[in-house]
Order: C-alpha cells, then sequence, then structure tokens
C-alpha cells in the first residue's frame, strides 16, 4: 500500500509540473513538491530500515505507519488536482486537520511502543504535530506565498493552520495511545 500512495503522489505531481496550461496548478511551487514530498514520505520508511529493519531483519515493516505518514501528501495533491482548495470553502481547514491526524498517527505508531507513560506519548505526539506543522507553514511561506497572490491572508490561514494542525496531531496522540493499550491488552 505505501508504494501505491508514493507512486500516486508522484504521478500527479509530474503532471501537475510538466503538463502546461492547467491553471490550478500555476504558483504553487509542484516543481518543489515533485522533489520534497517523495523525500518526506520515504523517510520514516528510510529511517525505520535504518534504526530496526538493520539491527533486526526479522521484524516485519510496518506498512500501515508508513501508509498513514504518506497519505497526507497524496491528499494534498489530490486536492489540488480536483481544485478543491479553491472550490470548497473548507477543504484547506479539513485537510490540515486531518493530515495532521494521519500523519502523526503513522509517526506515533512507529514509536509508541519507546514511549512512557501514556501521558507522555500524547503529549510527544502533539508536540511533534505542532513543529511539523511550523515547519509546514515555513515551507509553504518560502516556496509560494512571500512572492504570491495570497500573501494578504497569509497570516490568518498560517494561525488557523497551525492551530488545526496541532489540535489533528493532539487526535492521533489519543488514537495512538487507544492503539497501544488495545495491542496491549491482547497481549496480555
Amino acid at each position: 500500500m505505501p508504494a501505491a500512495v508514493l507512486v500516486s503522489t508522484v504521478a500527479q505531481l509530474a503532471i501537475a509540473e510538466w503538463w502546461p496550461g492547467i491553471e490550478r496548478f500555476a504558483d504553487k511551487a509542484f516543481g518543489a513538491r515533485l522533489v520534497a514530498y517523495p523525500l518526506m514520505m520515504l523517510l520514516a520508511p528510510a529511517i525505520w530500515w535504518l534504526v530496526v529493519g538493520r539491527r533486526d531483519g526479522d521484524t516485519p515493516p510496518p506498512y500501515g505507519a508508513f501508509t498513514l505518514v504518506m497519505l497526507p501528501f497524496l491528499i494534498d495533491v489530490t486536492g489540488n488536482s480536483l481544485d478543491l482548495y479553491d472550490t470548497v470553502v473548507w477543504w484547506d481547514d479539513f485537510n490540515h486537520w486531518i493530515n495532521w491526524l494521519l500523519l502523526l498517527t503513522g509517526i506515533g505508531l512507529l514509536v509508541a511502543d519507546e514511549v512512557r507513560p501514556d501521558w507522555a506519548l500524547v503529549v510527544l505526539v502533539a508536540g511533534l504535530g505542532a513543529v511539523l506543522a511550523i515547519g509546514w507553514e515555513l515551507g509553504e511561506w518560502w516556496t509560494f506565498i512571500r512572492h504570491g497572490t495570497e500573501l494578504d491572508t497569509a497570516y490568518e490561514d498560517t494561525l488557523g493552520d497551525l492551530s488545526l494542525g496541532t489540535l489533528g496531531a493532539l487526535c492521533a496522540g489519543f488514537v495512538v495511545l487507544r492503539a497501544r493499550r488495545r495491542r496491549e491488552s491482547v497481549d496480555r
């Protein structure tokens, strides 16, 4: 499943970058996304392989967690491909919440066994989400907002995006905690 998500994302990014005349892709840094998205999507599997896979070759890769980490990139690109950002008023807000929920659930599942006590897991996942949301917004500003047409509304939009991303990450912390507790109760 992670491979299908990666290929679908890269295919849409390639079309957005190299197919001329599609207005909804203009001035949204799809060249940068074509490089950055696959790299970010492959970061979690690469780190897992370096930390776990090389040490314990018998441990099966957590494909579900990898897929959750990769899905936000596919959702973002698909939202642009379907012109949802410009035609559905609530899409951008929903996208920030759901994408951070998915991304941080995936990351949380990768680290859940190592973090104790329970409250620390929730705080870690939410905190990582907040930091990643800040990084994302800085990336948006650098690649297409600072010289684009969205500068007038960027402040309010950025505050909303940061809040919704952090809220999605907090929700992910509770989802991961619940998943860990269920797995532990089954293992007993």
